[in-house]
């Protein structure tokens, strides 16, 4: 087994310094984290010992961090089990103080450092972190983790992996245990604990929240010179010299550097970056930087080739952005899934809208929300400052929600979004039945001419009769929100041999029925914005604009004009 030492800002915040690191036998080599960087740290992915069973034990080997039930981790076992086992040696670098983290371990974990546990943790898409500096020696430590994924428990947010031994309709193969980077983190006696970064568009300006030992240097930069600075403790605001506002025509990007010394020569140092822009959601219309702005987006299940919900590489995290804009999209909602720092990362880096949203549960109970909950603040929390995200969805189609959804809860979830973040638009449950919402965004996957009539006013848009379910749950009701049309189309091709909402007999009825239905949502009437269903081709799914490898069904120069019709008023 092996670890690399990193050294520099793997994951700057411009795409120039982007390579794979110096070790490209580590799988996912890159750091993991990019909007709090250090310059060292071990990454601890690659072979691991691996066994499966309630009582530990280590029989196989995986390579992490691929879930057991891919192809890229060695193993390649749908149902690996209700609990999985890993196990590796390391050894540390010279340091004060020393963190293991771990990106995402589904679902529960237990971790333990020569025979002490160090961490427990309940949540399958979000970090956590473990202080093992009176653990770890300096060679030769045993590492174990324990997961339990019991893929009988329905109450586990868990989106889109299904919990029967195999997939079928909208459903795929579920993720167990270890599935985003491990790595370890040297760091000092006095360090920087937390960063919170709030741009200031109207404002010229940038608001930071540092939590750290003492005073910090805190530097914003752009396009490598020095704009603006501020020396503190706690929270400060950085009047900026340059703006640059960022959006997915011009992603501009500031640097931000933190540290514990004057002139960035303390004891500690973290880099991250900032994009300068301000969402609203007014006048029945969607608003970037005080313009009416088009959300064209396109749906996104986030699952790869080899490794399911784990990309193999970096650069296939950013490709499928790059697809993804070739075919005129301007952001992409990313469906029943967290997604990995290092996508949301390339979305801020080339100019990428994300909506972001919770894993759901599919069955309903106390315990369920509970869990609900807890994830999805942490999943809040991780990704606030990053610029391309741009709403939130806590909640989709009532999931899990049984046939009488609780609007206390998906209020709940509302007003617990705003809580966290009151800076982006919050959708309460996306598709239908809402409550209190930002945007009234519905699902509707009804061919052209029906979307053309449907859409052709407010009134017919929320007809009982256009749709099974509801737009908004009662004692509910539109307050002038903008409409977004957030499912649409799920054409697949005749002879896919799996599922879609419909057929197209070949590429040139696919363009047209995409050419179709994205005029008849343009055309005058209430919808401001789309998300079409979908991206690549999942497993049975097939009715992707990309195959599950990401070959084009359409030439991408013909899509793209259609994608960006302009909106008739």
């Amino acid at each position: 087994m092996r670890e690399t030492a990193r050294s520099g800002d793997q994951g700057g915040h411009n795409a120039a310094g982007m390579g794979m690191s110096e070790d490209s036998a580590v799988p996912r080599p890159e750091y993991p984290r990019p909007s709090f960087r250090r310059r060292k740290w071990v990454n601890l992915n690659g072979e691991w010992e691996f066994g499966a069973g309630d009582s530990e034990k280590f029989d196989r080997r995986i390579l992490v961090p691929f879930c057991p039930q891919s192809d890229l981790s060695g193993i390649g076992v749908r149902v690996p089990g209700d609990v999985v086992w890993y196990r590796r040696r390391f050894d540390t670098p010279g340091s004060e103080r020393l963190l293991l983290h771990f990106g995402a371990v589904d679902y529960r974990a237990t971790v333990w450092v020569n025979g002490e546990e160090v961490a427990r943790h309940e949540g399958g898409h979000t970090p956590f972190s473990a202080d093992i500096s009176r653990f770890a020696g300096r060679r030769d430590n045993v590492l174990v983790v324990r997961a339990e994924d019991p893929l009988s428990d329905t109450g586990i947010p868990r989106g889109k992996q299904y919990w029967k031994p195999t997939s079928e309709g909208i459903f795929y193969t579920p993720t167990t245990g270890i599935w985003q980077t491990v790595w370890l983190e040297p760091l000092p006696a006095r360090s920087i604990h937390g960063l919170r970064v709030r741009p200031d568009l109207d404002g010229s300006a940038v608001d930071v929240e540092v939590v750290a030992e003492g005073d910090v240097d805190v530097v914003a930069s752009f396009d490598g010179a020095v704009v603006g600075r501020w020396r503190g403790a706690g929270r400060g605001r950085i009047m900026l010299d340059r703006v640059m506002p960022w959006s997915p025509e011009a992603p501009h990007l500031y640097q931000l550097d933190v540290s514990t010394g004057r002139d960035g020569g303390g004891t500690d140092h973290v880099a991250s970056y900032f994009g300068l822009r301000k969402v609203e959601a007014k006048d029945g219309r969607f608003w970037l930087n005080g313009e009416p702005y088009t959300q064209r987006l396109v749906l996104d299940q986030g699952y790869f080739p080899g490794g399911l919900m784990t990309a193999g590489t970096d650069l296939a995290l950013r490709r499928d952005i790059e697809l993804a804009k070739a075919m005129g999209f301007n952001g992409a909602r990313k469906h029943q899934k967290v997604e990995d720092p290092r996508w949301l990362f390339w979305a801020d880096t080339l100019g990428f809208l994300v909506w972001a949203e919770m894993a759901d549960f599919h069955e309903p109970s106390p315990e369920a929300e509970r869990r609900l909950i807890a994830e999805w603040s942490e999943a809040v929390l991780r990704d606030r400052d990053h610029p391309s995200i741009v709403a939130w969805l806590p909640m989709n189609e009532s999931f899990g929600l049984g046939r009488t959804p609780p609007a206390a809860f998906l209020d709940r979830l509302y007003t617990l979004t705003h809580k966290l973040d009151g800076t982006r638009p919050v959708m309460s449950n996306d598709g239908w039945e809402h409550t209190t919402s930002d945007l009234c965004t519905l699902h509707d996957y009804g061919p052209a001419d029906e979307l053309a009539r449907r859409y052709g006013s407010l009134e017919s848009a929320f007809a009982p009769e256009a749709r099974p379910h509801p737009p908004y749950l009662p004692g509910y009701a539109y307050r002038g929100e903008p409409v977004v049309v957030s499912e649409f189309g799920g054409v697949a091709l005749a002879g896919s041999g799996g599922f879609g909402w419909s057929e197209a007999s070949g590429a040139e009825a696919l363009l047209k029925a995409y050419r179709e239905m994205v005029e008849a949502l343009m055309a005058p009437g209430p919808v401001e914005g789309f998300c079409y269903t979908q991206l690549t081709d999942v497993e049975q799914e097939r009715n992707g604009l990309l195959t599950f490898d990401r070959r084009p069904k359409l030439d991408a120069s013909r899509l793209r004009p259609i994608t960006q019709t302009a909106k008739k008023r």
